[in-house]
């Protein structure tokens, strides 16, 4: 069997579970440990390795993680990799964390990139056709509302206030407070 052919065996028998859990967003998702503990039946079934290399460059001024996933039968090789900035203005986390949030970010998508994991929802599973009404968000207008808590902790690790505005339809002070962290 060649590296291809053992390469798309793994991309479509892979089953990486979502077993991380974002209160905040209320989703799950899959983080590089999964998909590597997903990949691991198949390394010694396939006769295959996974490696995966991480380098630190600047484009733009910018500093960016670039990582590669690497499957090698110890002939062949083949590589897919993924290039994350690294934001150093994320509020809430300090350098060390800023950079192991850019790379984890990278080893989880060239890890998707190499295994085809597709981490968008299925569009035929989640298409309403029109039968539902437009989903309507909750307000967060005061600092004694539950989600205010939530709310500032989750700016504190470095979440976008985006993400809270994609939620909640704050009010200006509730955001002006939300910025401010």
């Amino acid at each position: 069997m060649t590296l291809n052919e053992k390469l798309a065996t793994i991309q479509t028998e892979l089953k990486a579970k979502k077993s991380r859990f974002n209160s905040f967003g209320r989703y799950n998702y899959r983080s590089a440990e999964d998909i590597l503990e997903a990949v691991k039946p198949f390394l010694l079934k396939l006769k295959v390795n996974v490696t995966i290399n991480e380098t630190l460059k600047e484009i733009a001024g910018i500093p960016v993680m670039e990582s590669q996933a690497v499957l090698s039968d110890g002939q062949s090789e083949i590589i897919a990799q993924a290039i994350v900035g690294v934001d150093m203005n994320q509020k809430g986390m300090n350098v060390p964390q800023q950079f192991g949030s850019a790379s984890s970010y990278g080893k989880k998508y060239a890890l998707g990139n190499l295994f085809l994991i597709d981490d968008t929802a299925d569009s035929d599973a989640t298409n309403t056709h029109g039968t539902t009404s437009k989903k309507t968000k909750s307000t967060l207008t005061s600092e004694k509302d539950p989600a205010f808590p939530k709310a500032v902790d989750f700016i504190k690790k470095g979440g976008k206030l985006e993400t809270i505005k994609a939620k909640y339809d704050l009010s200006n002070e509730i955001e002006t407070k939300l910025k401010t962290l």
